[in-house]
């Protein structure tokens, strides 16, 4: 909105959001502060932080109202309380709603939320859970800006954040929840850029930090997610530009892993001693342990921390249980096990699905994040070629950064990064090339919120652009014609409809292929994605494709009106594709002979509604 006083930046993450801003009438001299969020962090206790946990609590019967001022009568808690509670009742309690906005396996907008909840809960879907957290975000901006000091929330510029390896859809999830929360001038951001934008914004000198030619290394591992993500900086007329020319598979795997892993190793010790736990306490005993494990990486002195929960049932004594975690069990399952020192051709393993699985999360099967990285730089090993010549950050079928950046919750403990940094300088000194650096970095739990409300000020004009379009490649599926044989689906055509690095709000192209879609019945669209084919462009088409080059996303279902003709019409088409201005992809099929001016079909990974079901 023009007349917006301010840019807002949401981070919206897996373990906790952030809320940033910039004064648009400060002028040139505007920088980002962050808005502590008012939350009920114990039961009739208010408290405004910087940090709102990314989790939702459902009070039993006899619990009680957990209100807050602008709504004294309310039944479930967002933030710190919610968390908290989570220790107890974790069957109550909502978390990871982020990560379940990129499971392809469910449908997103079903009620499933909270996972094994009790009978008394009504579920909720990831796209709500993420609109309860920013309708909070906006409902506490109005409660701390009293007597109107300040506009709306909603009426703002805002940025959220989104990781750089969500697909389409979960992007467009993410754009749902936020409508639904009444913002309309919205914008999505990823995450490595945000980071990125904070440390320029903290680094006044950051030209002297990175110069062209330099290929910076994102490396973020939060909650929930591992991304990885390439930004090179080049020269053009004289000026610095820095490009996004490379973005990791979405990965979950971060610190929710690492404190189950921890939570392991403390009721084994428990178990040894007699007190067994049931799977409501071994998810309690994880939430104890995140705090005990960051203690433990922040503060040397510290030998072990004692985690306690709520007992359950007879065979435990007392109204807790407690147990102990020490800095060898941090370091030997978090820095050795989720960061050994590979090689750099070490790739991460898959191993063998059950058949039958309980519903959750398709968690990485490998929990080593150096594999990852090292899978992640050989598949982009020649991410900057066109920007910085063939021979430029690439050695042996690896990626060279000149710097990294650490970004996340979990890259919080210098022992993590330390590890990260010897283990990329093992693989470079193998390849002959120059030790990585790693660039002086804000507070990982803050800098993706500040970038973002940063971003505000450079889409004005008053800031360095990180340009980079569309994070990957996107296709859609072509079922060919062929004789029924059995055992065997006709063959699938995959035609890019939007190249990599497609800008968002570029003029739509019309693909050359003549095709056909049914009319006036339920028909599915086939997606596919690639963040390494960086070649194709719009109407190739592939035939054959390995794992690595392209990954399957969510099917879309959509019906088209007939218009006028008969349930189950073949009308032949062409498509045209864009990537919409808050970087949605957005398929039209266009018929050959409209029977009406301007007649098309829209498949768009969106479903914009008042609110979210």
């Amino acid at each position: 909105m023009s007349d917006a006083k301010y840019t807002v930046g949401i981070d919206l993450g897996t373990t906790h959001c952030a809320l940033a801003v910039v004064n648009l009438e400060e002028g040139p001299k505007a920088r980002s502060a962050v808005v502590r969020v008012p939350q009920l962090v114990r039961r009739g206790e208010i408290e405004a932080r910087e940090l709102l946990p990314s989790f939702v609590y459902y009070a039993t019967e006899g619990e009680g109202d957990l209100g807050l001022p602008w709504d004294t009568s309310r039944r479930f808690a967002v933030g710190e309380f919610a968390r908290e509670r989570a220790r107890e009742t974790p069957g109550r309690v909502i978390a990871s709603a982020k990560s379940w906005l990129t499971h392809t396996g469910v449908d997103r907008r079903s009620s499933m939320l909270p996972v094994g909840a009790p009978a008394d809960i009504e579920k909720i879907s990831p796209v709500e859970a993420a609109w309860r957290y920013l309708d909070h975000l906006s409902e506490a901006w109005a409660f701390a800006q009293q007597k109107g000091t300040a506009p709306p929330l909603v009426e703002q510029q805002i940025v959220i954040t989104v990781p750089a390896s969500f697909d389409a859809a979960a992007r467009d999830l993410t754009i749902e929840a936020a409508y639904a929360a009444g913002m309309e001038d919205v914008t999505l951001l990823e995450e490595p850029q945000a980071a990125l934008y904070a440390w320029i914004e903290a680094n006044s000198n950051f030209r002297e930090l990175i110069a062209p030619g330099d290929i910076v290394l994102v490396i973020d591992v939060g909650g929930g997610t591992t991304d990885f993500s390439a930004i090179a900086a080049v020269e053009n007329e004289g000026k610095l530009e820095l490009h996004r020319i490379a973005v990791g598979e979405h990965i979950l795997l971060g610190g929710d892993n690492m404190d189950l892993a921890l939570a392991h190793r403390v009721g084994e010790r428990l178990k040894a001693d007699g007190q067994k736990l049931d799977r409501q306490q071994t998810a309690a005993l994880a939430h104890a342990c995140r705090s005990a494990k960051e203690r433990l990486l922040s503060d040397d002195t510290l030998a072990s921390e004692a985690v306690a929960l709520a007992a359950r049932g007879s065979q435990l004594v007392g109204g807790t249980v407690q147990g102990q975690l020490t800095r060898e069990d941090v370091e030997q399952l978090i820095l050795d096990g989720f960061f050994p020192r590979v090689a750099a051709g070490a790739a991460p393993f898959e191993r063998a699905r059950a058949a039958l699985r309980q519903m959750g999360l398709p968690y990485a099967e490998d929990a080593a994040v150096t594999k990852h990285l090292a899978k992640f730089l050989r598949l982009q090993a020649g991410a900057g070629e066109k920007l910085l010549g063939a021979e430029a950050g690439a050695r042996n079928g690896l990626l060279h950064a000149k710097s990294v950046l650490f970004n996340g919750g979990v890259l919080k403990s210098a022992r993590v990064r330390d590890r990260l940094l010897a283990t990329l300088n093992d693989w470079l000194s193998s390849e002959g090339g120059t030790p990585v650096t790693a660039l002086p970095g804000a507070d990982p739990d803050l800098a993706v919120a500040r970038g973002a409300a940063y971003f505000g000020l450079v889409r004005r004009g008053r800031g360095l652009m990180v340009r980079g379009g569309t994070a990957r490649a996107y296709y859609v599926g072509i079922e060919s014609p062929a004789p029924a044989v059995p055992g065997m689906p006709p063959p699938t055509i995959a035609v890019c409809v939007a190249p990599f690095g497609l800008d968002e709000g570029s003029a739509p192209e019309v693909l050359p292929q003549e095709l056909g879609v049914i009319v006036g019945e339920a028909v599915e669209f086939r997606f596919f994605g690639s963040t390494v084919r960086r070649d194709d462009v719009t109407g190739n088409e592939l035939e054959d494709w390995s794992d690595d080059e392209l990954v399957e996303l969510s099917p879309i279902a959509v019906t088209f009106e007939a218009e006028g003709r008969e349930a189950g019409d073949f009308v032949p088409v062409r498509l045209r594709a864009s990537i919409t201005p808050v970087g949605t992809l957005l398929l039209e099929a266009l018929p050959l002979e409209p029977r009406v001016p301007g007649e098309c079909f829209k498949v768009e990974l969106s479903v914009r509604k008042d609110k979210p079901e």
